[in-house]
Formats: structure tokens, C-alpha cells, sequence
């Protein structure tokens, strides 16, 4: 007897793909499992058995009738039971070998081929079943979709944070209406402030933590970090799985295939066994000429198995019919609904995460088969459709790694010695930032979206905040809560339209610095958020693409002290608003393609300080004009093409500070030894041949930049600027240093380096306050001073 094991091969599936086997795909299973065993039984009895017995007919030949069985039959019956006697039968000279020639000979031309062939139609049949029902777990194309989702969906559903995510909605549930209502009501408020997902992201965050831990049990609430990990791949491999599997509908469209062929070889297989059913038949009538072999033509045969055949024909018929009616049912199912859509309607609706988005194509298909077997098994894998969900896992991992002990570890005092904490390339903000109360300043780089919780208020000492490439978003609660207190806030992003509006609220900030550029169709117009909030604003850096000032400036016109424009190279034109700004004390406008000094500039009373960086300045003629800025001490013209210095730079008696390093100077004019009050003077890196020896009448300097320039020589006079403590000479062509360098007693730093000096008078051993770490020389010059000198420097 043949096994059935031995079929096993066409069914085998893992055990796992049960999830996506409906009731009616089971029961089908079943039906073909009974199928088979009726044909496998039947194929038992057909080689295991005689088929057919025959007998000859004694009738002549010439009275043989066309049914010679048919007619035996019934005289036998209607014979008189009464008149019983002895038989010695009929003696037919036939031995063995013939009968068994004869009963094969009749059993291949008369036996009708249905009653010959029906068990092996029957497993052929049920075999065919048994493929079309398992055909798209086996192709490859469906079949690698099925495996990879399939094993996404237990590790789904296993996973230590989907049971966490859902106690957790369940314990918000149980806060009650009101406590719902004031959340949404939050939203609300913040979702007007930033835009895109900003509600659904702060929806989570508005529920305080404390409240948490008290509705979740212990077991649900610890969550290690290996699971956290574990769950977070988990996230990005539902992602990706989606994206893939959307894209097309190739396993709604298989399993429609084989539903459909299904349907179509039952209603086959129905008509024709109807209609040859009544062939199997008991009796069975033989007619050979095999008169030359065995003498006789007629026989009459008996089927031996035709009575168990017909019975199991009638019994196959019953389960394929069964088997069709679940077939149609699942092609009115499959037509009757809309199966490439799924909507998590009702599991946002029961767990609060509103974000779960809907799915179509294949992925709404397979969710639609998953219901059928479990509803609970999708709405435990919707948890990692969430982005809510995934926010949750990433503060959760972001808390676990990143302690108050660790984070106290980075603090640090910044530039102008607050207390600092620095956080960068961070999947999110950990809320253990808010347990570090004496946190005076908090800077995020590269950080995803954020969210301030309430928490924040517990940073009572924080007063300067950087966002740099970090977009934010604040509760109102939030909002109000660092609207007097922040002092300080750095903004840099892609574009100015990311600043969030909430910064132009914060009323009591004194200083603002934003970094992004324009659109293309904005720059000219540069049109900047309204600056009128921000009453204590002093400070006022953009670094941007603006065509010209913006002019929310001007909101700001009567309080700004510093305003700082970086164009990063792009022209800057309109300046004409910058007569505004009478309280300005400092302006910069580096790399604002600038050709001349613009004439707005000289109607600033107040300048003090004026950088004009990296332009394209050639000439200063307007120099003058500076002297009606007449509080103006530091001016910056760096990094231009400044060719020569016009004479009324003398007009600038009250100037402190002048920087002309990086210009293309070959001579400085000897007016400039009338700027009585310079103290600063750097003209390194320039094409200076020569100094003026007019600079000996600047009595107040006390640093002088001449690095980088052809200097072949030094005037004596230059030596009578007593106040000298910084001399930087590196990289020019001097051969001797003059030894009247002796009678600069203040001198703490200077530089030789780069020259071709032969020898280092040693009247610097006169310089009091010249230490060797000061004194940037050749090592070989250096140990050519007298080794009193030398000693006397290195003395502390």
C-alpha cells in the first residue's frame, strides 16, 4: 500500500504560514486530505486485486444476443428455486493461461476507461487541488514576500514593546476624559506654532511620565536595552517591508489566479463524474475474436471492485462538491470586499495612536488574511506602523543610554562661562536633560525632530539654547516658561523658514542668531518673521542669502546694539534701512559682495565697531566719511583687494583698533602716524615693502601685525612705540633686527620666524616682559643669545 507520507511534499508548508490560511483555505486542506485517501485507497485495490473475471458464453454463434450478461442475469434470477438439482457444469477445454489472457484482453476493450481509470483520476485530481491551494507559498515571487512578512509578524508580535505600547495607551485610557481633553487641547495650541507632524508628535509628549509608572505594572515597564535595540530594527524593517510590498498587488493577484483555476477544474470534475459515473457497472459484457485461440467470442465479465468503486465515486463527489462551495464562497469574498485596502480604523480608535496609517496593495491583502485567522496579530504589528510608537522606543533607548550621571559628565563652560551641556547626532532628546536643573546652556547639533516636554521647566538656570540643524517644536507650556527666561538662542537649519514662529515670542531675549538661506524667490525680498515681540533684542546675527536687510530689522531699530550679516558671497544691496539702527554699536557685513563701504553706514552715531570681512573692497575713499561716526574705535576691512590707504585716514584720531591683514598693500601712508589713539594695527599678509617711519608717532600701540609682507628693514623709529607688547615680524625679508628693539620693555610676544636674520641682537635680554615662549625664532638663532639672555628668559 502506498503511504500517503509520501505526498507530504506537495502540502509542506512552514508552520508558521497558518496565519494566512483562512478557514475556508483549512477546510479545503482537510477535504483534499480526504480526497486523497479515497483515491489512494482505490489505486490500493486496483494492484493488489484481480480486476475483472470473465467467462465464456455456450451459446452458437449464431444465436448470440448483443447482452449476453444481461440475459444470463435474469433467467437465473426467475429460475424456480424449487426446482434445485446438480450441476456438473460444462466442460470448456480452457486451462489457466487463457482465462487470465481472456480477462485482461477484455479488461483493456471492454471496461468502460472511467470504471478502469477513476482512483488514479482521483489522486491526479486531488494532487492538482493540493497545488493550487499551496501554489503562492511556493512561487518566488510571492513566496519570498510571504517568509519575509511572516517573520516580521512574530517577531512583531513577541516583542517586549508592542505588550509596553499598548499597556501604555491602556493605562492613558484610564486617566479619564479630562485629562484626554486638556492633551488635545495642548496639541492644539503647538500645532499653529511648527509645521508638519508637530500635534502628533507632542500628542505622547504631553503625558507626564510619573503618571505612567503608576499605571503600568513593573514587568511592563522595564524594558532592557538589548530589546530596545531589538525593537528598534524591528521598526526600520516594517518600514522598508511596506515600501516594498505596496508597490504592487502580485500575491492578491496569485491567490485570485488559483482560487479561479480551482473553481474551474471543480465544475470540470463535477460534470464529467456525473456523467460517467453510471459506468461503473458489475456485470460487464465481452466481445473478442479470440474464437482461433480459445473458441469461443462472447464473454461475460465481472467487475470485482465496481460495487466499492461506485461507492467511492459517490463519496468523492461529496467532498468535491463541498470543496467547490468553499472555492465560491472565496471568490465572493475576494470580490466582495475591497481587499488592497486596510484600515487601522479601529486600532487607533482602541489604542490612541492616531498616526497608524492605512496600507493597500499586497500589504492590506496579507492584513486581511491575518484578521481572519487573529485580529490581534495586526493590531499588535500596527505598533510599528506608528511613528508615535517609534518616537516612544527611541526616548525610551535615548533614556537608557544616555543617564543624568553620564550626561552631568559633559557638562562644560562655554565661551562665556555658562555652564553648558552639548548633544550631538542624537536620535532624539533624552528626557534626562531636565533632571540637570543647573543647566545654564543647552546645545543640540544634529538632532531629529524635538519635542520639549513640560519637563523642561525643571532647567530654572537656563538661559541660552543652540539649535543647530535640531528642529523644534515647543508646548505653549513651554513657550511661556522661556519667554523671559532665555536670554540667548542660536538657530541654524536649511532654509529660514524652519525657524520655528515660537523664537519671535521669546520677549525677553537679548540675543539672536539665525543661520539658513532664503529661497531662491525670497532672497531678494528677505523677508524675515517680525522681530516687534523681542523688546530686550541687542544682539541680531543672520547668516543667510538676503538681498537685502530684512526689514523686521527695523522692529527692532531702537534697542539693537550688535547686528551681524554673513551673505556667504551673495550681493547685498538695499542698506539704506540701516539709518534706523541709532542705537547700533556694533555692525558686521562680512561676505555681502560689497564694492565700496556703504553710505549708510556714516549715519550710525552710536558705531562703535565695523567689520567689513571677506568683500570685494578696492577702494576706501570713503574713509572720511568716518568721522562723523565719531565713537567708532575698531574697524575691520580684512580679507578684501584694498590696493592703498587714502591720506585722510588721519581724520580718524579716536580709531583704537584697524585691521587691513589680507589686502593687496604695497605702501601705508604717512598719515597714518596722526591716528593718536590706534592700539591695534595689523597689516600681515599684504605686499608691504616698506614702513613709514611716521608710525613712530603712534605712542598708544600695542599690537602690530607686519607677518607675511616683503619688509626688508625696520625703521628706527618704530622702536619709540613704548607700549609695545605684541610685534608680529614672521615671513618677511629682514636681515638684522635693529638692537634699539632693547628699548621695548613691555614687548611679551615676539615673532622672527620666516626672515633670513643671521643673528638676534642681544639687547632683547632689555625686554622685561619677552619670555622664550614668547619669542617665536629658529631654534639655531635662538641658542646664538648670550647665555644670560637666555637664562633671564626662561627664568619664570
Amino acid at each position: 500500500m502506498i503511504p500517503v507520507a509520501e505526498f507530504k511534499q506537495f502540502t509542506e508548508q512552514q508552520p508558521a504560514f497558518k496565519v494566512l490560511k483562512p478557514w475556508w483555505d483549512v477546510l479545503a486542506e482537510y477535504l483534499t486530505v480526504a480526497m486523497l485517501m479515497i483515491g489512494v485507497f482505490g489505486c490500493t485495490l486496483q494492484v493488489t486485486q484481480d480486476k475483472i473475471i470473465c467467462l465464456p458464453s455456450h451459446e452458437p454463434r449464431e444465436n448470440l444476443s448483443e447482452a449476453p450478461c444481461q440475459q444470463l442475469l435474469p433467467r437465473g434470477i426467475s429460475e424456480p428455486m424449487g426446482d434445485l438439482r446438480e450441476l456438473s457444469g460444462l466442460k470448456n477445454n480452457l486451462d489457466l493461461q487463457q482465462y487470465s489472457f481472456i480477462n485482461q484482453l477484455c479488461y483493456e476493450t471492454a471496461l468502460h476507461w472511467y470504471a478502469k481509470y477513476f482512483p488514479y483520476l482521483v489522486v491526479i485530481h486531488t494532487l492538482i487541488f493540493m497545488v493550487c491551494t499551496s501554489f503562492w507559498f511556493k512561487f518566488p515571487g510571492t513566496s519570498s514576500k510571504i517568509e519575509h512578512f511572516i517573520s516580521i509578524l512574530g517577531k512583531c508580535f513577541d516583542s517586549p514593546w508592542t505588550t509596553r505600547a499598548l499597556s501604555e495607551v491602556s493605562g492613558e485610557n484610564h486617566k479619564g476624559p479630562a485629562a484626554t481633553t486638556a492633551g488635545r487641547a495642548t496639541v492644539t495650541v503647538t500645532t499653529t506654532a511648527g509645521p508638519g507632524k508637530a500635534g502628533e508628535g507632542e500628542k505622547e509628549k504631553v503625558l507626564p511620565e510619573p503618571e505612567k509608572v503608576v499605571t503600568e505594572p513593573p514587568a511592563v515597564t522595564l524594558l532592557d536595552k538589548k530589546e530596545g535595540e531589538q525593537a528598534k530594527a524591528l521598526f526600520e524593517k516594517v518600514k522598508k517591508f511596506r515600501v516594498h510590498v505596496e508597490e504592487g498587488d502580485i500575491l492578491y493577484t496569485m491567490y485570485i489566479r488559483q482560487t479561479v483555476l480551482k473553481v474551474c477544474k471543480f465544475l470540470a470534475i463535477l460534470v464529467y463524474n456525473l456523467v460517467y459515473v453510471g459506468k461503473i457497472s458489475f456485470l460487464v459484457a465481452c466481445r473478442v475474436e479470440t474464437s482461433e485461440v480459445t473458441g469461443y467470442a462472447s464473454f461475460c465479465c465481472n467487475h470485482t471492485k465496481a460495487h466499492l468503486f461506485s461507492k467511492l465515486a459517490f463519496c468523492y463527489i461529496s467532498f468535491v462538491c463541498v470543496y467547490g462551495i468553499t472555492c465560491l464562497y472565496t471568490l465572493y469574498w475576494l470580490f466582495h470586499r475591497p481587499l488592497k485596502e486596510y484600515s487601522f480604523r479601529s486600532v487607533r480608535e482602541e489604542t490612541g495612536m492616531g498616526d497608524i496609517p492605512d496600507v493597500k496593495n499586497d500589504f492590506a491583502f496579507m492584513l486581511h488574511l491575518i484578521d481572519q485567522y487573529d485580529s490581534l496579530y495586526s493590531k499588535r504589528f500596527a505598533v510599528f506602523l506608528s511613528e508615535v510608537s517609534e518616537s516612544r522606543l527611541k526616548q525610551l533607548n535615548l533614556n537608557h543610554e544616555w543617564t543624568a550621571e553620564k550626561l552631568r559628565q559633559k557638562l562644560q563652560r562655554n565661551a562665556r562661562g555658562r555652564l553648558e551641556l552639548a548633544l550631538c547626532m542624537l536620535p532624539g532628546l533624552p528626557d534626562t536633560v531636565f533632571e540637570l536643573s543647573e543647566v545654564e546652556a543647552l546645545r543640540l547639533e544634529a538632532i531629529g525632530d524635538i519635542t520639549f516636554p513640560p519637563g523642561l521647566s525643571q532647567l530654572v538656570h537656563l538661559q541660552e539654547l543652540s539649535l543647530l540643524h535640531s528642529p523644534a517644536r515647543l508646548l505653549f507650556s513651554s513657550q511661556i516658561f522661556l519667554r523671559d527666561r532665555l536670554k540667548v538662542i542660536r538657530i541654524k537649519c536649511e532654509e529660514l523658514r524652519e525657524v520655528p514662529l515660537w523664537v519671535f515670542g521669546l520677549r525677553g531675549l537679548e540675543e539672536l542668531h539665525l543661520e539658513g538661506l532664503f529661497p531662491p524667490e525670497l532672497a531678494r525680498a528677505a523677508t524675515l518673521e517680525s522681530l516687534r515681540e523681542l523688546k530686550q533684542l541687542k544682539v541680531l546675527s543672520l547668516r543667510s542669502n538676503a538681498g537685502k536687510v530684512p526689514a523686521s530689522v527695523t522692529d527692532v531699530a531702537g534697542h539693537l546694539q550688535r547686528l551681524s550679516l554673513h551673505n556667504d558671497g551673495a550681493r547685498l544691496l538695499a542698506l539704506n534701512s540701516l539709518k534706523k539702527l541709532a542705537a547700533l554699536r556694533e555692525l558686521e557685513l562680512v561676505a555681502c559682495g560689497l564694492e565700496r563701504i556703504p553710505h549708510a553706514v556714516f549715519s550710525l552715531g552710536a558705531l562703535q565697531e565695523l567689520d567689513l570681512r571677506d568683500n570685494h573692497l578696492r577702494s576706501i575713499e570713503e574713509i572720511l566719511s568716518f568721522q562723523h561716526c565719531r565713537k567708532l574705535l575698531t574697524l575691520r576691512l580684512w580679507h578684501n583687494q584694498i590696493a592703498y590707504v587714502p591720506e585722510h585716514v588721519r581724520k580718524l584720531r579716536g580709531l583704537e583698533q584697524l585691521y587691513l591683514s589680507h589686502n593687496k598693500l604695497e605702501t601705508l601712508p604717512t598719515q597714518l602716524g596722526m591716528c593718536s589713539s590706534l592700539r591695534l594695527l595689523d597689516v600681515s599678509h599684504n605686499g608691504l615693502h616698506s614702513l613709514p617711519a611716521e608710525l613712530g608717532l603712534l605712542q598708544n600701540l600695542q599690537h602690530l601685525a607686519l607677518s607675511y609682507n616683503a619688509l626688508e628693514f625696520l625703521p628706527d623709529e618704530l622702536f619709540f612705540c613704548r607700549k609695545l607688547r605684541t610685534l608680529l615680524l614672521g615671513y618677511n625679508h629682514l636681515s638684522q633686527l635693529a638692537p634699539q628693539v632693547g628699548a621695548l620693555r613691555a614687548l611679551s610676544r615676539l615673532e622672527l620666524k620666516g626672515n633670513r636674520l643671521e643673528a638676534l641682537p642681544e639687547e632683547l635680554g632689555n625686554c622685561g616682559g619677552l619670555k622664550k615662549s614668547g619669542l617665536l625664532v629658529e631654534d639655531t638663532l635662538y641658542d646664538g643669545l648670550p647665555a644670560e639672555v637666555r637664562d633671564r628668559m626662561e627664568a619664570e
